[in-house]
């Protein structure tokens, strides 16, 4: 751990070591793993910190700077951690953050009243797994700085390049040295931490995301009003926003969780989003410190403050975020639960007061309202704010306070139950489109399941019951089997005789289907060819949907080489995403990849003559030049396919259908959210943004490429 002899290495660096070496070897239990994820959590320790000092009013301002060197730096400017002694330690307040576990202002009720960073580990976790960690501290018109290595108080022989964590270290021996380094102006106060990850823990593979980093930062700035985080990245990596130099952002809002919600929202609004607030108390047991340092039970009084906003959509998604004093809970925990029970019992309670509107039966107990029907289409945020809470583990992923259950259950229940029992209009139409798309989901899930007991993939003799135009495969082995849907009766025809009936089953679409990200889910269970398609797959459709029910192990979409074409292949592509995402997901939709040309090489003297299939323009001005540098002579009229029926059954087979010679793309949705947008964007109800693209793109259209 040290540079030092054996003879240095005295009852003092035990005292300060004993407890970060656990943490070094076991970082698991801290900070849940040593990869990219760890190390997140790291960095999110000691900006959580920063974020405590704007919860309690003592910061407006918070920057994040990624280092080239790999290091990271964390400024804020609120009070500073304390520079004094501090008495029972005989150390610095800065000491005592950075070396002790569980020591800190978060603590006995003095400093937060509620906080993020409650386990009193943080700051000495991270500074334990660092390979150097600096602390500048402004307070009391001066600047206070210390050094550690590897969590162990010291002084690094720095070049004058800068600090370098592999510079030599010299531990202090007999007492630690809190360094005052300058003057800072009157009435300024804060904290910069600045610190390089120990790769003796850490891999060279674990590595800062700049994304998550952007995530985290707007969550953060949505859930403490007025706070500005700036996140600035210098270190250049190929793939991130700052691959071509330094990039800076700033994160700033006003409005809270409301705000959180309309930026979450994947749909058209079916409510506006509604406000619910409250708060409760409880009582717990805690070992408190008595006068002579000895943990005593005592019980105390909480508060808990219960801050939740929420709005149902028309999609089936559910986007629901958590979090305890701004801390993000994303497996949950009592509040979780009792946000989903206090839902589930205003809207079962709603439902059976309107049973009659409804037609639903309050004596069937199939017709009884479950927790995925309440949850499709809702976006909210649930934020709780208590002091001390219990988490399942440092990692903080889980709350565990139990009695927050209750408080959060009534909260929800009351507020909720007055907005569905409001007489001002606006409110109650609302109220009553939530009964009713709540009503629908059961419904729907009610008729999957049935469904889902009585159907089975089809054998010869049950075809009668898929649609008539469907040109199914003998096999049924799934994993080998493919479903082509093929744009038009005509290519049709041609694909027919260029498949393999063993394994490659054939659905025609007539046009362009339906728009479905414009469409609600009843137009689109109406239009005929869409409805044909998820009859076919067999898996349901939208929550309900099943991947192991699929009939087929690939869906290929075949379509012309030209604009409609590509129009046709969107379109479906906009079905599958909306209605069948897992199979998506599962990499089991692809895209036929037909040729665009086809050039006969004419053969010298009795050879017969070859034919060179090219998939772009690129591609075939490429070939006839290989072609006339060779010699090799070629027929001037060379076959443009505008359409699949153009070909004829082997030149189909060979270059489209036959899986020893042709071309597939698979698509992916590897970034879900941005594909969400991209799609809405394009293929959404909302005109002005589709046109404002379409303007901003004109410009750099190349004529040329249309295909008139």
């Amino acid at each position: 751990m040290t540079t030092t002899s054996e003879s240095s290495y005295t009852a003092r660096h035990l005292s300060v070591l004993e407890g970060l070496e656990a943490v070094r070897k076991r970082p698991g239990m801290y900070i849940g793993s040593t990869d990219s994820r760890g190390l997140m959590h790291c960095l999110w320790e000691i900006i959580d910190n920063s974020v405590d000092e704007a919860l309690a009013g003592n910061c407006d301002a918070i920057e994040v700077v990624l280092h080239a060197d790999t290091s990271v730096t964390v400024k804020d400017n609120g009070r500073g951690i304390p520079v004094d002694i501090e008495p029972k330690t005989g150390l610095s307040g800065v000491e005592v953050v950075f070396t002790k576990l569980h020591a800190g202002g978060k603590f006995g009720g003095g400093s937060y009243t509620a906080s993020g960073g409650l386990h009193g580990v943080g700051a000495s976790v991270v500074n334990a797994l660092s390979s150097r960690l600096d602390v500048e501290v402004d307070r009391s018109s001066k600047t206070y700085r210390m050094t550690f290595h590897r969590g162990e108080p010291g002084v690094f022989a720095d070049p004058a390049s800068g600090p370098d964590p592999d510079a030599a270290f010299t531990p202090f021996v007999e007492r630690s040295e809190l360094a005052v380094v300058g003057k800072a102006p009157r009435g300024k106060t804060g904290t910069r931490v600045r610190y390089w990850a120990d790769r003796q823990v850490f891999p060279k593979t674990a590595v800062f995301s700049y994304d998550e980093l952007v995530t985290r930062a707007r969550q953060t700035t949505f859930l403490v009003p007025g706070l500005k985080i700036t996140l600035r990245d210098e270190r250049g990596l190929p793939g991130t926003p700052g691959a071509d130099g330094p990039v800076e952002e700033s994160f700033q809002h006003s409005g809270g969780t409301i705000d959180f919600v309309d930026f979450l929202a994947p749909d058209p609004a079916v409510t506006a989003t509604w406000h619910l607030t409250g708060s409760g108390t409880f009582k717990e047991t805690v070992p408190v410190l008595d006068e002579r340092g000895h943990l005593t039970p005592q019980e105390v009084t909480r508060d808990c403050e219960v801050d939740v906003a929420l709005r149902w959509g028309t999609g089936y998604d559910t986007e629901l975020r958590t979090f305890v004093n701004i801390i993000s809970t994303p497996k949950g925990g009592s509040h979780l639960a009792g946000f989903e029970a206090g839902l589930l019992k205003i809207l079962r309670k709603g439902v059976e007061t309107n049973a009659r509107r409804l037609k639903v039966s309050t004596k069937d107990a199939s017709e009884r309202i479950e927790k995925d029907d309440v949850l499709a289409g809702l976006t909210a945020v649930l934020t709780v704010r208590l002091a001390e809470p219990q988490f399942e583990g440092q990692t903080k992923e889980v709350l565990g306070t139990a009695p927050v259950r209750a408080i959060v259950a009534r909260v929800v229940e009351q507020q909720l139950g007055a907005m569905l029992t409001s007489t001002k209009r606006d409110e109650k139409t609302q109220a009553s489109l939530l009964l009713d798309k709540v009503v629908a989901e059961m419904r729907a899930r009610i008729t999957a399941r049935k469904q889902k007991e009585i159907s089975r993939r089809k054998n010869a003799l049950e075809t009668s019951s898929l649609p008539s135009k469907l040109a199914d495969c003998r096999s049924d082995d799934v994993e080998r089997s493919e479903l082509f849907i093929v744009e038009g009766d005509s290519a049709l025809g041609t694909a027919k005789l260029a498949r393999s009936s063993d394994f490659q089953a054939l659905l025609p679409i007539r046009g362009k289907i339906l728009n479905v990200q414009k469409a609600s889910v009843t137009d689109m269970l109406r239009n005929a060819e869409c409805a044909a398609i998820i009859q076919v797959i067999g898996a349901g459709s939208g929550r309900s949907f099943d991947l192991e029910g699929a009939r087929y192990g690939k869906v290929v979409l075949m379509t012309d080489a030209d604009v409609d074409g590509a129009h046709i292949r969107t379109l479906l592509l906009t079905l599958f995403f909306r209605y069948m995402r897992p199979l998506v997901d599962a990499g089991r939709v692809y895209a036929a990849v037909p040729p665009l040309h086809r050039v006969e090489v004419i053969g010298a003297g009795s050879r017969k003559n070859e034919y060179i299939y090219t998939y772009s323009e690129a591609e075939l001005r490429d070939v006839l030049k290989k072609l006339d540098r060779s010699g090799k002579r070629y027929k001037e009229d060379i076959q443009r396919y505008k359409g699949l029926g153009e070909m004829d059954a082997d030149q189909l087979a060979e270059t489209t259908m036959d899986p020893r010679h042709r071309t597939l793309r698979r698509v992916t949705a590897e970034h879900a959210e941005s594909a969400e947008r991209v799609f809405e964007l394009l293929m959404g109800s909302d005109v002005a943004p589709r046109k404002d693209f379409i303007i901003a793109g004109a410009a750099g259209l190349d004529r040329a490429r249309i295909d008139a």
